[in-house]
């Protein structure tokens, strides 16, 4: 087998593993939420889970706050879309445990593990309606920098609690629990992938053409 086709055959082996980095995967609970049309904000939410590392009873790894953009469509109360204009989505850390982590300069004790938005539109789905409470599920894509600079997006799936009071729907909640994934591949390592087996495809039509 020629040389330029070997290295073919190799590159379509390992670039589609580097191309795919392994996400990291993290869970929230608790924190406040306040739900009004002009955007979904929730602040204070507890980290309670980054890869292999898991808080401590009573304890929290650090916050993941995030914001969402207007309705777009639909409603409040019984589901619609989100838009992610003026969105935020971050990962904070706190604690001695990230010692574990280097590289990451820490300032008042806590370090930006993840600073990003949402990327395309939120969904917002009513999932279930009690007699005192109300349980949607919030779902978006996002992207973003971690603590270490490299560029990722992920997904996150956030089940929240709204309430009802004597007046009726009451706009602040709380997050039951939080699940995302972060580090799935960058938009383009696919479209970059594709670019260099075609350029390589096309250099060993060259040589074979001029022998």
């Amino acid at each position: 087998m020629p040389r330029i086709l070997l290295a073919l055959a190799l590159l379509l082996c390992l670039l589609p593993a580097t191309a795919m980095a392994d996400p990291i995967q993290l869970s929230n609970q608790f924190g406040s939420v306040t739900i009004l049309a002009s955007g979904i904000t929730s602040r204070g939410s507890e980290l309670m889970s980054l890869g292999g590392i898991t808080a401590s009873k009573g304890h929290a790894l650090g916050r993941v706050n995030f914001s969402t953009g207007a309705l777009i469509r639909g409603s409040l109360w019984t589901g619609g879309t989100f838009s992610s204009v003026g969105s935020v989505f971050d990962v904070i850390g706190q604690g001695h445990w990230m010692k574990q982590l280097p590289g990451l300069a820490a300032e008042r004790g806590k370090v930006a593990l993840f600073t990003g938005a949402f990327i395309g539109t939120i969904e917002w789905t009513l999932v279930a309606a009690h007699n005192f409470f109300h349980e949607y599920q919030l779902t978006g894509n996002f992207q973003g920098t971690l603590g270490n600079g490299r560029v990722v997006s992920g997904v996150t799936k956030q089940t929240i609690n709204t309430y009802w009071n004597a007046e009726g729907i009451n706009h602040q909640g709380s997050i039951r629990t939080g699940t995302t994934s972060l580090g799935t591949p960058e938009p383009g390592s696919w479209e970059l992938l594709a670019i260099g087996l075609l350029t390589m495809v096309g250099l060993f039509r060259q040589r074979m053409a001029t022998t």
